[in-house]
């Protein structure tokens, strides 16, 4: 790929994330994410698309507003092309047999989603090690593998892998990785033309069902229904079932008792909020795509500013890389903060050092003038050094600021209490249980 391909397609990347505040989410998912992009020659974008079905909605329906996105990324587009061919992704299903065109028909696999891909740290490490386990063993080695977390944390990218490798080493199996959404239009299609038989044999037919973002049955009865009869009847014939959500099963909404209690049976696996240390390794691997040099320090930067989900700190690199390599100027810090002043001004908006102590003092009760304080009670300290640790990973504020916000203390105060602190995370297992439900409190 050369290094115009290679840009533009980041940019297209990026720009999926833009057309959803432009279109709406369910606009992009069901129509924008399935074209792939090909390039750009004399002002005609040249995309792909998986049928003429999606190519003639996306050319009457979206095409002023991709050729207005991509134009703000400093392109000269003014018209797009779409051919049909699926040149991005792959066919989810296992093997190609004839019987299987329907199947087929239902999902895509992200290529950049693998176990390969994938950076491991501490707050993913569990999640991945099931998800390797899954994907290795012959029969089932727990069912459900239920993942659960934030949004852009990973459980998507996990999904993908493991059919990726079922499809690698497992090559006679049959795989179906699917949206509960997709899932839930699929079955109201198959109730409107009286064919649930064909539905039925299409989801219990399988050795590997994957449904992602299954929270989304939440509240429909009738769906929950036909899962729930779809379940029993894959589990009882030792098929596989991975199914992630944003939250564990027993705090799913409007999903029913029984069913909460099926999502529960095998292993629950929570991908935890990133650490400072995974989103500089995910940076780093990252970085490694591109035909150009990253100076460490602005990887630095962007792991410690943009702390909300994987997804946003990966397309801040993409903005970061597609601008100085249109505009042609250098990668420095300064540059990385004109280009993404909004999301840093919007990662920067709801955590303060104020709100930490507070929450921290609230956490572990002890006065906030006490935090301020040079009082050193085993209880006051411990609840500072936690306090300044989390201003640290939370904020974008300096190790100078960060002291001074704590009675004037020097950095060198706040160094020492983030050394003492992942040493304590490492070495206690009540106090690390403890930090990571603090740490939790401040998603919300």
């Amino acid at each position: 790929m050369s290094s115009n391909e290679q840009v533009l397609t980041q940019i297209w990347s990026e720009a999926e994330n833009d057309l959803k505040t432009m279109v709406g989410e369910k606009s992009v998912k069901a129509w924008i994410s399935k074209l792939g992009v090909i390039g750009c020659d004399d002002g005609i974008l040249k995309l792909s698309a998986p049928s003429n079905f999606v190519r003639d909605n996306v050319l009457s329906r979206f095409s002023t507003e991709i050729i207005s996105v991509i134009n703000s990324y400093g392109c000269n587009v003014k018209f797009l092309n779409i051919e049909v061919y699926d040149c991005n992704n792959q066919d989810v299903v296992a093997n190609s047999t004839d019987d299987q065109e329907d199947v087929k028909s239902i999902s895509v696999l992200d290529k950049r989603f693998t176990f390969e891909n994938f950076v491991v740290g501490k707050p993913n490490e569990f999640a991945y090690a099931a998800a390797i386990r899954v994907a290795e063993a012959d029969t089932p080695q727990f069912n459900p593998l239920f993942l659960y977390g934030g949004v852009g944390l990973g459980k998507t990218h996990l999904m993908h892998a493991i059919a990726w490798h079922v499809m690698k080493v497992h090559k006679k199996k049959k795989v179906i990785y699917i949206s509960a959404e997709k899932f839930m239009y699929l079955f109201i299609k198959s109730l409107r033309f009286k064919d649930t038989m064909s539905f039925k044999e299409m989801f219990r037919n399988v050795d590997i069902l994957m449904i992602d973002d299954v929270q989304f049955i939440g509240g429909k009865d009738t769906t929950q229904e036909e899962f729930f009869h779809t379940f029993n009847d894959l589990v009882d014939n030792n098929r596989q079932i991975v199914l992630s959500a944003d939250k564990s099963p027993s705090d799913l909404e409007g999903v029913e008792d029984r069913l909460k209690s099926r999502l529960g049976w095998g292993l629950v696996a929570d991908v935890h909020p990133t650490s400072y240390e995974l989103r500089l390794g995910i940076l780093q691997a990252k970085s490694k795509q591109y035909k150009m040099s990253i100076p460490g320090d602005v990887l630095e930067f962007l792991a410690f500013k943009i702390t909300s989900n994987i997804r946003e700190l990966e397309g801040a690199l993409n903005r970061v890389v597609a601008h100085v390599t249109l505009i042609g100027r250098d990668i420095t810090i300064t540059v990385a903060q004109e280009v993404l002043s909004d999301l840093l001004r919007s990662n920067e908006k709801f955590i303060t050092v104020e709100l930490i102590q507070r929450r921290v003092c609230e956490f572990y009760s002890v006065k906030l003038s006490d935090l301020n304080s040079p009082k050193r009670q085993k209880a006051i300290a411990t609840a500072r050094q936690v306090a300044m640790y989390l201003c640290k990973e939370l904020t974008t504020k300096s190790l100078a600021d960060i002291g001074r916000s704590f009675g004037g203390r020097d950095h060198t105060t706040v160094v020492h209490a983030i050394r003492k602190m992942k040493d304590f995370i490492k070495r206690d297992k009540m106090f690390a249980a403890d930090f990571e439900i603090l740490t939790k409190s401040f998603e919300n």
